[in-house]
């Protein structure tokens, strides 16, 4: 504009030019009052945000200098506007919150809204990231140090008592016996030769001079062997009579007896005082750990797999009752409504406040900046606008002067 009223200007001085002084003069008009206009607009738009060419002018600077003002204004006009019960409670008559939810919830598990398939995904995930941001070492101790307390709390010889007591009850201990039989007739089957040597090793010189002592262990060895195998076919033998007569006593002891209590007591204190228990915890853990990370991090793993189906099984048949309950969805939709309302009510003065104190807290530089970068390029608008507006009412002003 500055340009073509120059040239204007040159133009009416020298009275040359196509069209006559005349034209030129109209021209001259229009960038006249233009620069007047883009610099008024210029100045009124860098006031807002600063103050023009850095004078301390009266009213510039306005966004900066009543950043507090603002803030306050703009809590205010949020809590009138938004979060008010009447505003809440009007705004979620009209909104079926039970409706969408049980529309998410039953959506097709493959499909864009399959609401359950993103439901047990995220649970998945978020155990997989629990875990992955948790110290290693640290929730591995807290894990075994846990695991340790419960075992230690466990009074354990009752709970064995009982167990065998209802093993004995249901006829349970019997497959046991028989199975201890058949497995101790195993074992001295299979060291039957150091067997015979302890009995030569034990046996006097004059038996071995006689040569009796293969005989003895001859006779010791089939005399035990066939005790096991009449007390594996007979259920009625004395000897399983007389181990599950122990059992029964044992698991009286368990239960009742003090002192087998406090033995009981003592191994397992033994058990857990024992550095191999403690390496025994750690490789637990660590295998527990990578596992249930493999499983919920991999789409098809068992874990995956186990907790989206049974999420998704649920899901549904909450989304369909949500749906088709007509009782259901009117007390969901009851209780949300109530739940916003008692939202706004008592926590709304808290939010609005938290909007203000927030502005406040920002210094003038960072609102100025996020005010303008937010309005963007329509400040520009704003002064081409100014500029084209001026140079018209420039124009118009010019005719009126040559037609009077």
């Amino acid at each position: 504009m500055a340009g073509l009223f120059l040239l204007a200007r040159t133009m009416i001085q020298t009275g040359g030019g196509i069209g006559g002084w005349m034209g030129w003069g109209y021209l001259r008009a229009f960038a006249e009052a233009a620069m007047v206009g883009g610099l008024a607009d210029w100045f009124a738009v860098t006031a807002l945000f600063r103050r023009p060419l850095g004078l301390p002018i009266p009213h510039t600077a306005i966004i900066p200098e009543n950043k507090d003002r603002i803030a306050d204004a703009l809590a205010g006009f949020l809590q009138s506007n938004f979060l008010t019960p009447q505003v809440v409670a009007r705004r979620m008559a009209g909104l079926d919150v039970a409706g969408l939810a049980g529309s998410f919830l039953t959506a097709p598990r493959g499909g864009p809204r399959g609401g359950q398939s993103r439901i047990a995904a995220g649970a998945a995930s978020l155990i997989g990231d629990v875990l992955e941001s948790l110290d290693r070492e640290k929730l591995g101790g807290m894990a075994k140090q846990a695991l340790r307390q419960q075992i230690t709390r466990i009074d354990l010889a009752p709970l064995l008592g009982r167990m065998l007591h209802a093993m004995i009850a249901d006829g349970r201990h019997l497959p046991l016996i028989e199975a201890l039989l058949v497995k101790t007739a195993q074992t001295l089957e299979a060291n039957e030769g150091l067997l015979r040597t302890m009995i030569h090793e034990r046996a006097n010189a004059l038996v071995r001079w006689i040569k009796l002592d293969e005989r003895l262990a001859n006779t010791i060895l089939d005399g035990i062997y066939k005790l096991l195998a009449e007390a594996v076919v007979d259920p009625a033998h004395p000897l399983r009579v007389k181990i599950a007569e122990g059992l029964e006593t044992l698991a009286h002891d368990l239960v009742e007896n003090p002192a087998m209590r406090a033995r009981i007591d003592a191994m397992k204190a033994e058990a857990l005082a024992n550095p191999a228990f403690a390496d025994w915890l750690e490789a637990l853990w660590e295998r527990l750990r990578t596992g249930l990370l493999r499983a919920v991090r991999s789409p098809g793993g068992t874990l995956g797999g186990q907790l989206g189906m049974g999420l998704a099984e649920a899901m549904t048949d909450l989304g369909r009752a949500l749906q088709d309950d007509a009782r259901l969805r009117l007390l969901i939709n009851r209780f949300s409504r109530r739940t916003m309302v008692g939202i706004a009510s008592r926590y709304g003065g808290q939010i609005v406040r938290l909007v203000s104190e927030t502005i406040r807290r920002w210094d003038a530089r960072t609102v100025t900046n996020r005010i303008e970068s937010a309005v963007g390029r329509d400040l520009q608008f704003i002064r081409i606008n100014g500029t084209l507006v001026g140079g018209l009412v420039g124009l118009m002003l010019h005719t009126l002067d040559q037609l009077l």
